[in-house]
C-alpha cells in the first residue's frame, strides 16, 4: 500500500517544500470531521503534508512538504533535530524548576531528554493571539525559551507543569536551522535553497 507521501508524489513533480505560521486554534491537518479550523484554511498548494504537528493550542514554525524521506527525517528522534519554542508560563521559576526542566523530567513515564532552558529577561515581540490568554493580576507570568530534540505529544506543556509552572502560551520558533522569523500568523513561504540544504 502507497503512503500519502508516495501516492502524492507518483508522478515525479518536483518536491515541495513550505513553512507556515500556524495560527492558535488551528488543527495541523487539511481535514477534520468536526468542522474545526485546519491547514486546508491556509495553504491551498496540493500535495504537501505537516512534517510533524502542534497541538490546537500552540502557535508557530510548521513545515510542510512532499517529501517523505525529509518528513522522516524531521520527525524521528533519531536525527535529534532541535525545536525552539517559547513558552509563557505563570509564576517565575527559580533556578531549580530551570534545572529540572535541563536535566528531564518524567512525562507519561518517561524522561525527556536534557533540554536547553532560559528564562527571559524581557518580554519577546511576539504576534497577538487571536484569543488572548487568561490574565490574573495575583498571577505574575514570564516567557521561556526552550529547545527540545524530540517531540512526545504536548511535551512542552507537560514539562513546565511537572515543574510547577502551567502553559499559558506556546510558541515554535525553529526547527533546526529554520527560523520563523517576521512570518506573520496564517501566512506561509517557500522554503529557501540555503534553509532546505540546513535540513539535510
Amino acid at each position: 500500500m502507497k503512503s500519502k507521501f508516495q501516492a502524492r508524489t507518483s508522478s515525479q513533480l518536483p518536491h515541495r517544500h513550505l513553512m507556515l505560521h500556524k495560527p492558535y486554534g488551528v488543527l495541523s491537518k487539511f481535514t477534520d470531521a468536526e468542522g474545526r479550523p485546519t491547514l486546508a484554511d491556509y495553504v491551498l498548494e496540493p500535495r504537501v503534508y505537516p512534517a510533524g504537528r502542534l497541538d490546537m493550542d500552540s502557535e508557530g514554525l510548521l513545515l510542510l512538504t512532499s517529501d517523505g524521506e525529509l518528513a522522516h527525517r524531521l520527525t524521528s528522534p533519531l536525527h535529534k533535530i532541535s525545536k525552539t519554542y517559547l513558552v509563557q508560563v505563570e509564576r517565575i521559576p527559580d533556578e531549580s524548576a530551570l534545572v529540572q526542566l535541563r536535566e528531564g523530567v518524567m512525562v507519561k513515564g518517561k524522561r525527556t531528554r536534557p533540554a536547553k532552558v532560559q528564562r527571559l529577561q524581557d518580554e519577546p515581540a511576539v504576534s497577538p493571539r487571536s484569543v488572548p490568554i487568561r490574565f490574573r493580576k495575583s498571577v505574575p507570568t514570564v516567557w521561556l525559551r526552550m529547545e527540545i530534540q524530540e517531540g512526545m505529544n504536548r511535551q512542552i506543556r507537560h514539562m513546565t507543569a511537572q515543574v510547577g509552572h502551567p502553559s499559558l502560551r506556546i510558541i515554535r520558533v525553529a526547527i533546526g536551522p529554520i527560523r520563523l522569523g517576521s512570518l506573520p500568523p496564517g501566512q506561509w513561504r517557500e522554503l529557501r535553497t540555503g534553509e532546505l540544504r540546513g535540513l539535510s
